[in-house]
Parts: C-alpha cells; structure tokens; sequence
C-alpha cells in the first residue's frame, strides 16, 4: 500500500476531529455544571448584579471551552427594579389575590370594572368596551399564530385600558411574568396573575353576565439608568466574514431561569467547546447577551455595534436544550431552511423546520436588517411558555442530555453554515410575509413595527 493511500486527507482529518469532539461531549458533564453555577446565582434579572456574576461566569465557561479574545461588552439600558403588588377585587365582594408586577409595569394605583377579552388578541380587545376599565387577557392564544404578551398589552393600551391582567393558562398557582416593552417604561400597571385567580377574575368580568366586578391594582416599581453586558468571544479561523453564534444568559428575577434561558447558554457553550476543537472555513463570534427578557437589549447592542455585512448569518439558541426534539425556525430564509434538512437527514436526529419569522428574540435585530438566521427552540408539545417566565422555572426540570444533544447539532449547523451559502433576505418578501401571519396590527401596538416598512 502507497504512502499516499495511506496518509488521510485534511478533510478526513477534519471530520475525524468533528466525530472525536462531539464523542466526548456524551459523557462530558461541563454542560450539568455550568447551569448548576448559572442557577445557583439567584436573580438574573437585566441590569442586575446578578446578571453581572452570571456574565463572568458565561466568561469563564467560554474561556473553559476554548473559546478566544473574550471580553466584556457593556451598554446602557432602563433598568426596572421590582417593589410590591397588591391585586384585591373591591366588588361585589372584598377579596385580595396574589399578583406580581410585569417588567416596565409603571408604578400606579387602579381601581376599575373589569373586563375579559379572552386571549387578548387584537380582534378581542377591538370587540369589547375597554375604555377606562382593567383588561383581563390569557397567556396563551388557542390556535393559529401566537400573539406575545407585547402585542396584547399594547392593543389594550391603545383601546384606553386603564391596567392589564396576564392570567397564566398553566395550572399550579404560578403567576406569569414577561416584559411589557422593549427597553422603555409602559404606560398603565399591568401584573401576572395564577390560572386560579384568572378563573375568578373573569367570573366577575363586566362582560360576563354576572355580577359586575371591579378590581383595585397597585403597584410600586421603579425604572432608572442602568447599565449591562455581552460576553463575546471567537472560534475558528479569522476571517472577513463571520458566523454569530449566541444566547441569552439573563432571566427574569422570579425564578432560577433553568429552562429560559439557562439551558440555551449550556448549550451555547457546549456546542462552543465541539467548534473550539475543529477546523472551520470561517470565524465564529460566540456571545452570551444580557436583557433579552426585556426587550433584547444585548442583541441590540451586539447588531447596533458590529457591521452587519461581515455577518454572514445568525444562530440564536433560545429555547434549545429543553425538550427532546430541536426546533429550527428560520424566518423566510430557504437557506436555512435546507440546512436544517441537511443536518437532520445526515444525522437522523429530529429537527421541526418552520419558516414562519417572528420578532420576539434576539435574531429580530439581525433579521429585520435581512440577516438569515436560526432561532434554535425545543418544544414540549404544549402551547405556551409552560413553566417559563414562573417560579416554576428551576433546575430540577432540566435534562442535561437535551443541553448535549442540541449542543451537537447547533455546532453541525454551524459548521455546515460556515460551508455553504445563506444570502440576504429579501426585506420587502419578509415585510410581506409578517402582515399575510397577522403581525401587522400587534407589532405596530407594540411598537415593533420597522419604520422602513411603512
């Protein structure tokens, strides 16, 4: 035998090196300590000091995995610090309830009839009389499109609500949270109530043929100057054009933050580790963002201070590592589409594919500018947030296998991605494509609307 036949190829070597990283990512157990760290911290709300020990321990993760020229990328941003709720219904009966405050809930002090506009989409809330009175508005949306918190809120602002009720549709008790804006204080109080208390709420809705109720809010926050960080790094080669590679690392300050986001930055950092070990045909800028639950302030950050035309496309893990099988949403770009079908084809590993954009994660800011990208989900089969965005959310609900698992196929994406075309977006189709998907009137509530879209 030739010593030419005998002697590997770079590519044989390459792949050889592919398969040895992602086998010793089965039995690696970095990914089992890194959320462990992540959740033990507590509150990991944006602009916190929790968020700031979480953003060093992401910079020593990266740094662990082998990732290059870390930093600390800080920026300024509307720090809203939580004070007290008190949610009690006045009439026909005297009863308070438990409620929390929704992030960027001004403080204020409501008392009015309540009103239920069921899941609180757009055509709901134009359907009942609003004005002056308390919108009592469901977490979830049965079917078709789902409609954010944002949207549903901003419709019931508009309408002339004078405070907002987000009752959870998951049983156990556990008020929901989400931010209300992206970034900026709202305009009227609005809380998270339990399933429960939503139950007796809208059995006491002006509209409901009952007895009229009417329900006192009263909440004390406060949003000031605040500041937070991106932890950014680099694998592979340099070069002009890069891939991004990120996750938020940040959660809201009721809960551990296991499932939303911690399992995303694991997996970030593992699929990290696998890529740190291979040769790559381009760069890939690796970020852990801080503030995405409220209002995806780091992404912003990351999109408003990099030039766009070096990026060659985005993956946004936010949600992968949860549930068993990843979901890949690729927001109007066939290309990404198709590597998706690549990677599940070659690995017979299950990825759902769906092309549907939507603006509620940090790819939007890369998105609307006609960046393709990935945003990396897993889905439990139910609709809605589950125990995401609840005290319910904490570790003993993560199964680090899914972190593993999803790790490997983020870093094939990417590796794939780094080997074949994405081109832009066309902005004017994906334009087109959120108004035939309902988004229009929701988004411009919300105030998310793109100004280039008019």
């Amino acid at each position: 035998m030739s010593e030419q036949e005998t002697t590997p190829t770079n590519a044989e070597e390459a792949t050889d090196a592919f398969a040895a990283a992602v086998g010793r990512t089965w039995t690696d157990d970095s990914a089992w300590n890194f959320i462990t760290d992540l959740t033990s911290l507590g509150d990991r709300m944006g602009g916190s000091a929790g968020e700031q020990r979480a953003a060093d321990l992401v910079a020593d993760a990266f740094a662990d995995a082998g990732v290059d020229d870390i930093k600390l990328d800080t920026f300024e941003m509307n720090q809203w610090t939580r004070g007290w709720t008190e949610l009690e219904l006045t009439a026909p009966v005297t009863r308070p309830f438990d409620a929390i405050a929704l992030p960027y809930s001004p403080s204020g002090d409501v008392e009015a009839e309540l009103v239920d506009v069921g899941y609180g989409t757009p055509d709901e809330i134009e359907a009942e009389d609003v004005d002056g009175k308390i919108v009592v508005a469901s977490t979830t949306t049965p079917s078709g499109r789902f409609i954010h918190r944002m949207e549903k809120y901003g419709c019931a602002v508009e309408a002339g609500a004078e405070a907002f009720v987000f009752v959870n549709h998951i049983e156990g008790q556990l008020p929901p949270t989400g931010s209300l804006t992206f970034g900026d204080e709202g305009s009227v109080p609005a809380v998270g109530v339990s399933k429960e208390t939503g139950a007796w709420l809208k059995e006491y809705a002006a509209n409901n043929g009952g007895e009229t109720g009417s329900v006192r809010i009263t909440v004390e926050a406060e949003t000031t100057p605040g500041e937070s960080q991106n932890v950014v790094g680099h694998v592979g080669p340099k070069t002009d054009e890069e891939l991004l590679l990120l996750a938020h690392y940040d959660a809201h300050d009721i809960a551990e933050g296991a499932l939303d986001n911690g399992c995303g930055i694991a997996t970030v950092v593992t699929a990290a580790r696998i890529l740190a070990q291979v040769d790559l045909d381009i760069g890939v800028r690796v970020a852990g963002v801080g503030c995405e639950e409220i209002g995806l302030l780091g992404a912003e950050h990351v999109a408003e201070t990099t030039d766009l035309s070096e990026i060659k496309a985005v993956v946004n893990v936010d949600g992968a590592g949860r549930f068993r099988n990843l979901v890949a949403l690729t927001h109007n770009s066939d290309a990404m589409s198709v590597a998706a079908e690549r990677i599940d084809d070659a690995t017979r590993q299950p990825i759902d594919v769906n092309d549907e954009p939507h603006p509620f994660s940090d790819h939007w800011p890369f998105v609307r500018e006609g960046v393709p990208a990935f945003q990396l989900h897993s889905d439990s089969g139910e609709r809605g947030r589950g125990w995401g965005h609840t005290h319910a959310d904490t570790r003993d609900k993560v199964d680090d296998r899914n972190i593993r698992e999803h790790a490997i196929l983020t870093a094939l994406l990417v590796d794939d991605l780094s080997k074949t075309d994405a081109p832009r977006l066309d902005l004017d189709d994906l334009a087109e494509t959120f108004r035939e998907n309902d988004f229009e009137v929701g988004m411009r509530a919300a105030d998310l609307w793109p100004v280039d879209w008019e």
